[in-house]
């Protein structure tokens, strides 16, 4: 017996952006975002596309493959920092899309470990038999709050969209171990400054550009790594398994040169840790049940295997988690 992901859905807004775009408005090169970064495209929504609008289509494709009525929904759960408003909650409005009858719906802001806080909950709910069956979405927009001027951001990030059914399960484990926390000791080194009631939005914090994502990168990429480590190590004692275990290893896909140094720290073979910062760019939330999704699309994921995913985001938020395929 065990809750599992028995539906995955993604979606992504038809703008694919390449790394010779910014070559053509920043001082930037291919080359230097590829060899920094190892991001070669992402994608960004159109001005009218909403969260709720990319979560649609992959909430649609998770229940078709959960093999679901819309009906058997009794949770509805959103991860973004990009919400369609600050209120209501995207999962109010995701609820109103699909057609759902009346069931609980909130939104939950974890940053880039937003999935996996989710997953958290929902496993915690379906565990103490309150729910049955739970819609996880984790959906970004991040161009919406990107300074397109600034190299330092500006290249990183992308939008899309994710969505995962959780059931109870009879004859199968699913989810085998988890740990969530945060460090908010360290919150200003990612962070949006104004919109918020610390700094609500004026004339001035517009001129600013407090709107956009402000990032110490040496910072957040130490603490990135170290974070992630620690949450790693917390996960596989938990579900009392070695590295060894773990067949698939998927990361958080904010930098290349992060997922390098986690491996190399565990000593994990390149064939066993997955990549789609490549072709995806960091998508926050969203990032890894993409990255799940993709896996499991290109055959690399197969029934029984144990995946370990692991994430760190603004707050410091982090966290990972074994599942059973």
């Amino acid at each position: 017996m065990g809750v599992k992901i028995t539906g995955l859905g993604m979606h992504l807004p038809d703008k694919m952006l390449d790394n010779k775009y910014f070559e053509s408005i920043l001082d930037t090169s291919d080359q230097w975002i590829t060899e920094r970064t190892g991001i070669k495209i992402r994608y960004f929504s159109s001005k009218d596309e909403a969260a709720s609008d990319l979560a649609y289509p992959a909430c649609l494709e998770a229940i078709e493959k959960a093999k679901i009525s819309k009906d058997d929904i009794e949770l509805i759960i959103v991860t973004t920092v990009t919400p369609d408003y600050f209120f209501p909650t995207t999962a109010c409005i995701l609820q109103d899309k699909l057609g759902l009858k009346p069931t609980a719906a909130f939104d939950l802001l974890a940053g880039c470990t937003g999935f996996i806080y989710g997953a958290e909950i929902a496993r915690n709910f379906i565990e103490t038999r309150r729910y049955r069956t739970i819609l996880v979405v984790s959906v970004e927009e991040l161009s919406k709050i990107l300074d397109i001027n600034d190299r330092n951001t500006a290249v990183l990030f992308g939008d899309g969209a994710a969505a995962a059914i959780f059931q109870f399960v009879e004859d199968e484990k699913g989810i085998l171990s988890s740990y969530i926390s945060a460090d908010g000791s360290k919150h200003q080194n990612l962070i949006m400054p104004a919109g918020g009631s610390k700094n609500p939005t004026s004339v001035d914090t517009v001129k600013e550009k407090l709107h956009y994502i402000k990032m110490d990168g040496k910072a957040v990429f130490r603490d990135a790594v170290s974070l992630m480590i620690k949450a790693t190590k917390e996960a596989l004692e938990r579900a009392d398994l070695k590295k060894e275990d773990i067949d698939l290893f998927i990361p958080h896909q904010a930098n290349i040169r992060i997922i390098e140094a986690i491996a190399k720290y565990f000593e994990i073979d390149k064939e066993k840790v997955y990549i789609t910062v490549d072709k995806y760019a960091n998508i926050s939330a969203a990032t890894i049940p993409i990255a799940l999704y993709d896996a499991q699309k290109n055959g690399k994921i197969k029934k029984g295997m144990k995946v370990l995913l692991t994430a760190f985001g603004a707050g410091f938020t982090f966290g990972a988690m074994v599942i059973e395929i």
